[in-house]
């Protein structure tokens, strides 16, 4: 079993960043294709970006395209997601996820999941 811990939420102001950091443990041969979703309020869960086979393919949803970037330290076992120029439509919780035969690019592709990290980006 994979254990995923997501850091680095917060609140920030529209235009500000922040960095998401996932941490794997336990049986991380399972953690080569990885990825990020995020769920708002009402709203259904969302993909935002995935990478396979540890950075030689990322994907990123069109709604964050050129906003952030998605990126894997493989010493560490640590998945990032780097977002910039944030807007109030990207607050929601965002978690970290990885696909045991697929790469998670959506929920039914997603073998395991953290717990979530809230993001708020005010007006």
């Amino acid at each position: 079993q994979v254990r995923l811990v997501e850091s680095g939420g917060g609140l920030v102001q529209t235009g500000g960043s922040l960095r998401l950091s996932c941490a794997a443990s336990g049986r991380t041969s399972g953690t080569l294709r990885m990825g990020w979703f995020r769920q708002a309020p009402g709203k259904e869960r969302e993909f935002v970006a995935a990478i396979s086979e540890i950075g030689s393919t990322s994907y990123t949803a069109e709604s964050v395209k050129g906003r952030f970037t998605i990126s894997f330290n493989n010493d560490k076992s640590v998945l990032f997601l780097q977002m910039n120029s944030l807007e109030p439509e990207d607050t929601a919780v965002y978690y970290c996820a990885t696909g045991e035969n697929r790469v998670p690019t959506t929920v039914a592709a997603v073998s395991s999941w953290g717990q979530g990290t809230q993001v708020t980006v005010s007006s």
